[in-house]
């Protein structure tokens, strides 16, 4: 039982000091951290919870979804879409770093560990999501990025530089008071009520987005759709710390899984074949980037009679269903599949009903949050913003390592503060913290955070209303006082009563902000139903707020700078900043003038994988009984090697070798990659499982020593299959094995391992042992082979001919999709526009995309008809190979009649056409 606290005396602080603090342990905070120590400052990084498991990271990453890989995709390209994607509102001197620093750092982050999906080449397998531009890269084992960076964190050399103070919260950023520079912050520990003092020669703000804001629909206060534990502490610090914040009035909304606070994924789903439909089964979504405008179509379809809004798996075939589920189950959220069973829900027979998040605050989704420039520094000197809290529009996970290593690199020329410290900023601080302790019967926190974000829910969420936004400044005004009374026994207590006075910060910011911003922008994010237009003349202006001298919330017009990258469809106009002052609220006192009778409305406002066997990791509780399980957590921290780590893994306690395999994925150190391959042949199941997982996480950091490969050969004659299958997979990554070892695998009795056998045989290019494998009896092993035949690196058609008659439809169309990589010469060109009136409508599809190959003289006259084909898509297959043949007058006009087609998908591909002649 948690004993009641005392309010601790301010002398009687803790006081640290270092040359960077790093305030946030997830995504961008851990970059920063290990980037500064690089530099070769002292890192202090503290984070109220755990770094081990802390940030929106640790929830699951099932991808990247703006990689900017070089040659498929450019960074202008991606800067462009993302202007586009905000109506304008963009520094594009942000946004450009991400695009041209991402590919490094997708480098950098797989030489920790983490893994991206690659193609049997070892190239990187990004993927077309939207319309234009291919930058959604998989992360198939995302669920293990923390885990990967927290290994980083504690290699010994990192260790020496970047202390790490667990569950100690800031509460203010401490400044000079003289220039205003950050020089600190002042916080407690959430552990031991302890009040803490750092002084520091910069500050890196890391803490997340917002995302306890609004209240989920699913009425559970913690069922957020981002990390419920990020309440907008660096929002309500960066403020009061003087810092300009901008954006605040574009919120973050998302598609989610009804009743559950997890994304419905549609970029994992997609790429396999799922897509968002109405009730009928109609794709509707005409923007192309998953933005605001997105929401809006998403909002309006769902309130109209075609509601509910689904993501369609049902349509698939088993063997794709089962590798969507093995991703979403254990990535983004690994309680997913427990939430689907719950409800009798399989997505071979029911489709998942999707709704939309409540609101909340994000630079890295929206554009919400402390403004930054192209270095990660705020308008305060010294102090920085990274990850989701800072307003760098849609800038996700990859933005998110890229300025945290921004500002880790920006700051580490700077040494730890030794002044004094401004010992009023510090009482109120202190007095922040303390305050509920004094009034322990007063209302409780759930109680009051409960009301305050009802609050947002009714007067803040979109769509919008100068009365309801004013009606929301005056209810946040009035909870202040509530907030103030609260009473709390606890540490913990404590650092629940602090984020609600954050979130309040946050709450009364978004409805100031909202006021301010007198059009419609964003889509569903600043929808003003009594400014329903965009107007691009008064507002293609960045909004920025700040505290004025007299604690004041004051706005600012900022024009928009130049673009690096022109978007016909926005002209900044330039220009001086508008100083706009304090935001001027809509009378709410009265419904109408106070002496006026009831009037009547004129007409001109008439309102238009649950089988999966885990293997303990070392903090498993099932573990905790042996005394051999308790030493080896005590040794994990200390990052051990193999020769204090040999003696577990070789335990007769099958529960300790498991244990001692897991520490070995977490601390990889030399030696690793042969000891697990040993492993791979232990006679328990669990050790099994738990080798074959670490060397699947390790693949890219393991050197592809002979022992290893010996290992992993060794392994191959295991009877497990999933141990086979694993030892495939590493093999073919790190080109330890040939085509006579892949091609003995394809012998083996199980499906699966005959898969990676195919892959791995794609990898060397053996093409002649892939036409064998075109008689396999399992459908899974042809399909494999028809796409494995296109992705060598000298594809031919030839080898594809026994497949293109195969009875079953989906191997036949994916042999027909096959040939628009090998190259569809006018022989099989004809069997192509013969298979467009086959029965199947994979076939249909297979072959139209075949034809994207073919001469135009074959293939345009073929095509054209398929656009009254009744399946969409086979009609969006035949629109994107007459793209390929737009030069062709007769594609052209194919194209043209196209764009009345009921399928969103159909019609915004169509339109393409016209953009490209122009």
């Amino acid at each position: 039982m948690d004993t009641p606290l005392t309010v601790p005396d301010p002398a009687d602080a803790t006081e640290l000091s270092c040359d960077v603090l790093v305030v946030g342990g997830g995504t961008a905070g851990t970059m920063a951290a290990l980037t500064a120590a690089e530099r070769g400052a002292s890192v202090l990084l503290l984070e109220k919870a755990h770094v081990r498991h802390s940030g929106a990271l640790a929830m699951g990453m099932d991808g990247v979804n703006n990689a900017v890989v070089p040659g498929r995709a450019e960074p202008d390209d991606y800067v462009a879409e993302i202007t586009r994607a905000n109506d304008g509102l963009v520094d594009q001197s942000t946004v450009r770093q991400t695009a041209t620093r991402g590919f490094a750092m997708v480098r950098r982050l797989e030489s920790y560990g983490v893994k991206f999906e690659k193609d049997e080449h070892g190239e990187y397998a990004v993927r077309q999501v939207h319309r234009s531009g291919s930058y959604v890269l998989p992360m198939p084992e995302g669920k293990d990025v923390k885990k990967v960076l927290y290994r980083q964190l504690r290699r010994r050399e990192m260790r020496e530089r970047i202390r790490i103070e667990n569950r100690v919260m800031p509460v203010r950023v401490l400044t000079h008071p003289d220039d205003g520079r950050a020089v600190g912050v002042a916080g407690f520990h959430t552990r031991t009520g302890e009040f803490t003092i750092v002084r520091a020669g910069a500050v890196i703000l890391a803490t997340g987005a917002c995302g306890r804001l609004g209240l989920p629909a699913s009425g559970y206060l913690y069922g957020t759709y981002e990390n419920p534990t990020n309440a907008g502490d660096g929002y309500a610090m960066a403020y009061h710390a003087g810092a300009a914040l901008t954006g605040i009035e574009c919120f973050q909304v998302n598609p989610l899984i009804k009743d559950y606070n997890g994304p419905a994924c549609a970029y994992v789903a997609n790429p396999f074949g799922g897509y968002q439909v109405n009730r009928h089964g109609e794709r509707f979504v005409e923007s192309d980037y998953w933005s605001g405008q997105m929401m809006a179509e998403f909002a309006a379809e769902l309130a109209s009679d075609r509601g509910p809004v689904y993501l369609k798996l049902s349509h698939l075939p088993e063997e794709t269903v089962g590798a969507v589920e093995s991703i979403l189950h254990t990535t983004e959220r690994p309680t997913r599949g427990t939430f689907h069973e719950g409800r009798g829900h399989d997505y071979r027979t029911h489709d998942i009903e999707m709704h939309i998040s409540e609101i909340g605050l994000c630079g890295g989704h929206s554009a919400s949050g402390v403004r930054v420039d192209a270095h990660a520094r705020t308008t305060v000197p010294r102090l920085y913003a990274a990850g989701d809290l800072a307003s760098v529009p849609h800038n996700y996970m990859i933005g998110a390592f890229v300025f945290g290593d921004l500002a880790g690199e920006d700051a580490a020329k700077y040494t730890a503060y030794e002044g004094e410290l401004d010992r009023r900023q510090i009482a109120d601080a202190h007095e922040l913290v303390y305050r509920p302790l004094r009034n322990p019967s007063g209302p409780p926190q759930p109680q009051v955070e409960y009301k305050l974000r009802r609050f947002v829910n009714d007067y803040v969420a979109p769509p919008k209303t100068g009365a309801k936004l004013s009606l929301a400044v005056e209810a946040f005004d009035r909870m202040s006082g509530e907030i103030a009374g609260m009473g709390a026994r606890t540490a913990h207590e404590l650092m629940r009563c602090a984020e609600v006075s954050f979130i309040r910060d946050c709450a009364e910011m978004a409805a100031r902000a909202s006021l301010a911003r007198t059009e419609s922008r964003w889509g569903l994010y600043h929808e003003r139903l009594d400014h329903p237009e965009r107007d691009d003349t008064a507002w293609l202006h960045h909004l920025d707020l700040r505290k004025s001298a007299s604690g004041a919330m004051e706005f600012t017009a900022r024009p928009v700078e130049p673009y690096l990258v022109p978007v016909p469809e926005f002209a900044p106009p330039g220009g001086p900043e508008r100083h706009l002052g304090e935001v001027e609220l809509v009378p709410v006192a009265t419904a109408g003038p106070r002496d006026a009778v009831p009037a009547a409305r004129p007409d001109a406002e008439a309102r238009p994988d649950a089988d999966a066997v885990v293997a303990p990791g070392p903090e498993d509780p099932a573990t905790a009984a042996s005394p051999r399980l308790l030493e080896l957590l005590g040794l994990v921290e200390d990052s051990p090697g193999l020769d204090v780590l040999g003696p577990y893994l070789d335990d007769a306690d099958p529960a300790v070798r498991a244990a001692a395999v897991a520490a070995l994925g977490e601390t990889a150190p030399a030696g690793a990659g042969p000891a697990l391959a040993a492993r791979l042949r232990d006679g328990a199941p669990r050790v099994r499982a738990a080798a074959a997982a670490a060397l699947r996480e390790l693949v890219e950091v393991l050197p592809a020593e002979p022992a290893l490969g010996d290992g992993l050969r060794e392994a191959l004659g295991v009877s497990d299959p999933a141990v086979r299958a694993a030892a495939l997979d590493v093999l073919r990554a790190l080109r330890l094995g040939d085509a006579p070892l892949y091609a003995a695998a394809l012998g083996a009795a199980e499906v699966d391992v005959r898969v990676g056998a195919v892959r791995a045989l794609v990898s060397v290019d053996a093409v002649a042992e892939l036409a064998r494998a075109a008689a396999d009896p399992a459908r899974e092993v042809r399909v494999a082979v028809a796409r494995g035949l296109a992705a060598v690196r000298d594809p031919r058609p030839g080898p594809l001919a026994p497949l293109l008659d195969d009875a079953d439809p989906l191997v036949g169309g994916a042999a027909l999709a096959a040939l628009a990589g090998t190259g569809c010469p006018p022989e099989y060109a004809v069997r192509a526009a013969a298979a467009l009136g086959a029965p199947a409508w994979q076939v249909r599809a297979g072959a139209a995309t075949a034809l994207r190959a073919a001469p135009a003289g074959l293939a345009v006259p073929a095509l054209a008809p398929v656009l009254a084909d009744p399946n969409a898509d086979v009609r969006k297959a035949a629109v994107l190979s007459l793209l390929a043949h737009r030069d062709d007058p007769a594609a052209r006009a194919a194209l043209a009649g196209a764009a009345d087609d009921p399928d969103a998908d159909v019609r915004a591909y169509a339109a393409r056409a016209a953009h490209a002649v122009r």
